[in-house]
């Protein structure tokens, strides 16, 4: 067998491999729904949550919903993603900045998104300036905290070949600390977007007139748990693509790194 084709046998085992445990779940799902041994109304059979589906997403109350909601995860994820990135950095490359502000925002990353949430809609009403703000509060720390990590983590020996090559502080930054951390950033990135997600959840459970979490929350009032699932699954699923382009760009980009790839 040829090496491509090799590649793509195992790639195939492996994404096989990944879909047993969800394809068992959705097995023994079905069998308990479908036998009476949990009460329908709790746990909706499998077929009740894509019929709900696929009528949200034939009127268009599901893509429309999920327009919005992409929108306030993504400009909340850009706001305080991009603040933590360079905060990160800058704390990272400081001693000063670290004694200074570090303290204050471990001490801010503790706080509960629910604990915040009453307070930014007192502070910037119910319109979408306190949902993205909450999302941003969300995105800021695991990129800072990663950023910061990566950056304090490069090994010692980078700095003596910039000594050898004779490189200005900026030329050791850009070409040798940066690159170096980017692993950490990537991670923190990964990690951002998904508590995006969760803070948006948060953001339109309270207080929303559209998006997904708004559809959750008005189907609890009215007891359709087929459509609560059906807005928990599209947010699993928004989740793990947006989780996995990551990914497959941090594979990309860092090809020249090496690492283990598990196994003994």
């Amino acid at each position: 067998m040829s090496v491509p084709k090799r590649k793509l046998s195992i790639s195939f085992a492996n994404r096989l491999i990944g879909m047993l445990v969800p394809l068992s779940i959705l097995a023994v799902w079905h069998y308990v729904t479908s036998q009476g041994i949990v009460n329908a109304v709790l746990l909706p059979p499998p077929m009740t949550i894509w019929k709900a589906f696929t009528d949200m997403a034939s009127s268009g109350e599901l893509w429309s919903n999920l327009l919005i909601s992409g929108q306030r995860a993504t400009l909340g994820f850009l706001l305080g993603g991009g603040l933590g990135l360079a905060a990160g950095l800058w704390i990272g490359f400081s001693l000063k900045a670290e004694r200074l502000l570090d303290p204050a925002i471990q001490l801010l990353r503790t706080l509960p998104h629910l604990a915040v949430a009453p307070l930014f809609i007192l502070w910037f009403g119910f319109d979408e300036t306190s949902k993205v703000l909450l999302i941003a509060k969300a995105a800021f720390f695991p990129l800072y905290v990663n950023t910061f990590l990566g950056v304090r983590s490069v090994n010692n020996d980078l700095f003596d070949v910039a000594s050898v090559l004779q490189f200005s502080k900026a030329q050791t930054v850009l070409n040798l600390i940066l690159p170096a951390s980017l692993p950490s950033i990537f991670l923190g990135i990964r990690l951002s977007i998904g508590v995006s997600w969760l803070a948006l959840v948060v953001a339109e459970l309270m207080g929303s007139s559209s998006g997904i979490g708004y559809i959750i929350n008005d189907a609890r009032s009215f007891s359709l748990t087929a459509v609560i699932f059906v807005g928990i699954i599209v947010f699993a699923a928004i989740g793990k693509l947006t989780d996995s382009i990551v990914k497959l760009s941090e594979l990309r980009l860092l090809r020249w790194q090496d690492h283990r790839k598990g196994g003994f």
